[in-house]
């Protein structure tokens, strides 16, 4: 019977925990904290993201992953000017919040759409073949030993566990700069340290050529 009560009062308390961390989230979410903008600023109301200037979706995607991005831009260790000062403004129990705050939230209707300008280096490029992007996200080039993009991100690059996000329902634009994020070393490199290096496998043209294979995808279930 006491052990009955305790587990009762355990999952109270942590059901008030969570909702309080929800809370919080959602406030950081739509006010910002100290010197850190609102982040539906630039992620939109529900976390749909802003395909046109490369925002990227935070609707639905994992609390470990959304924590460990925003851990990083706070020690500098992933690099962007809009972001480190926002996450420097907050706390570890605000990243924390935040992130689940944005785990929380239902998968946004639509996938956002948008291409990639084209790079500098690959404008006097032949244009990319028509269906690179999917054979290398479904296939990869192993002659390279280059993975396809679905053995970490699973099936039509819908996420898996709290290390592979999924990467359908973000923009070309912005699945476009990750890429190029990671062949020039300002963005981790994940686990394993996978990404570094299948980033640098792959030229500019086939960079925009999977990035817009997978904004073209319908959204599905994440985490």
């Amino acid at each position: 019977m006491m052990i009955s009560i305790w587990r009762g009062f355990a999952f109270g308390v942590g059901m008030l925990l969570s909702a309080t961390c929800l809370a919080d989230g959602a406030a950081i979410a739509k006010n910002g904290v100290g010197a850190g903008q609102a982040c539906q600023i630039c992620h939109g109301a529900a976390g749909e993201g802003l395909a046109q200037a490369g925002f990227p979706r935070l609707a639905a995607l994992g609390a470990p992953y959304l924590q460990r991005q925003l851990d990083a831009f706070a020690d500098g260790t992933r690099v962007n000017a809009v972001m480190m000062p926002i996450a420097m403004a907050l706390s570890a129990a605000d990243r924390a919040a935040v992130s689940a705050y944005y785990a929380a939230l239902p998968i946004p209707a639509a996938p956002a759409a948008a291409l990639p300008a084209a790079p500098a280096s690959a404008s006097a490029a032949p244009s990319t073949p028509t269906g690179v992007g999917a054979i290398l996200a479904t296939r990869g080039r192993w002659a390279d030993k280059l993975p396809a993009c679905e053995q970490c991100h699973g099936p039509g690059g819908r996420g898996v566990g709290p290390d592979f996000p999924a990467l359908t329902g973000q923009s070309a634009l912005y699945l476009a700069n990750q890429l190029t994020a990671w062949k020039t070393g300002t963005r981790p490199p994940g686990p394993m340290g996978l990404m570094a290096v299948v980033a640098k496998k792959l030229s500019d043209a086939e960079v925009s050529a999977v990035a817009e294979h997978f904004a073209s995808l319908p959204t599905g279930a994440t985490r």
